[in-house]
């Protein structure tokens, strides 16, 4: 076990209702093929047969890859137009992404993954963690990322690109201040968050290695419920919790680490 993991230890009884739920999220989500086809509709709607030509399969696998999909609540389908032919335009059903749907599948494995789901005489944590690693590598292609856990930005995703990634609350009185590139800028409803041109914190990338420093902030940042000192560069894990500021008018963070970040 890791000696810098402090997060807690959910015991499931392996009969468990929740347990069988995550053992068939996860059995969606472990195919290449489905996860190809969630890729597909990231950017417009597709019809089974358009997806089908996609991941190279028939039309019946597609369909029956589809129906997962649809079961977890990924994609939806809505009726369309489908492609002109001789015969003229005929509706067809098109499938696309849920909005925030990748988001909400990072969301919820990383929280299971955080809190380390232990079942005697059971693989589950083992999956979780192989389906967890495929979905890193596949949607955020290796990327560390923050999941905005409550609050107007709840479920958002934010990808961490570069070595040294300021953070704070959006400041429409000095957005040249703002490096949309790499900053991470949160809503203007987490009050208590200091504003990005005078950040509240930063994230350091540094010796294969990430790290989080509050700059002076007024509401403080903590670290698995542990206050960091301002100016400290404080290391980071998978799956730890940081909290910028406190209350209802702060914000909390989720970041995922892939292993090879």
């Amino acid at each position: 076990m890791d000696p810098h993991d402090k997060s807690p230890t959910l015991i499931v009884p392996e009969e468990s209702d929740s347990l069988e739920e995550l053992s068939d999220y996860l059995d969606v989500l472990s195919s290449s093929a489905r996860l190809r086809i969630l890729k597909f509709l990231e950017k417009k709607p597709r019809d089974a047969r358009a997806i089908s030509k996609e991941i190279e399969t028939s039309y019946e696998n597609t369909k029956k890859h589809l129906d997962k999909l649809l079961s977890i609540g990924v994609i939806k389908k809505e009726a369309g137009l489908g492609a002109p032919t001789s015969k003229g335009i005929h509706p067809v059903w098109q499938y696309s992404l849920v909005p925030g749907g990748f988001e909400a599948i990072i969301r919820n494995l990383s929280l299971f993954s955080n809190t380390r789901v232990s079942v005697v005489g059971s693989e589950i944590s083992q999956r979780l963690d192989a389906v967890k690693g495929t979905i890193s590598k596949e949607v955020l292609g290796n990327v560390p990322a923050l999941i905005v856990l409550g609050g107007p930005d709840d479920t958002r995703v934010f990808l961490l690109r570069g070595d040294l990634i300021s953070i704070g609350r959006r400041d429409p009185e000095n957005m040249a201040a703002l490096h949309p590139e790499s900053d991470v800028v949160f809503s203007e409803g987490y009050t208590a968050v200091t504003r990005i041109s005078r950040p509240h914190g930063r994230f350091i990338h540094k010796n294969d290695g990430w790290f989080i420093e509050d700059c002076g902030s007024t509401g403080g940042t903590q670290v698995n419920n542990k206050k960091i000192e301002k100016g400290v560069q404080v290391a980071l894990h998978d799956g730890d919790l940081i909290e910028l500021a406190k209350g209802v008018s702060g914000i909390k963070l989720l970041i995922v680490i892939p292993a090879t970040s």
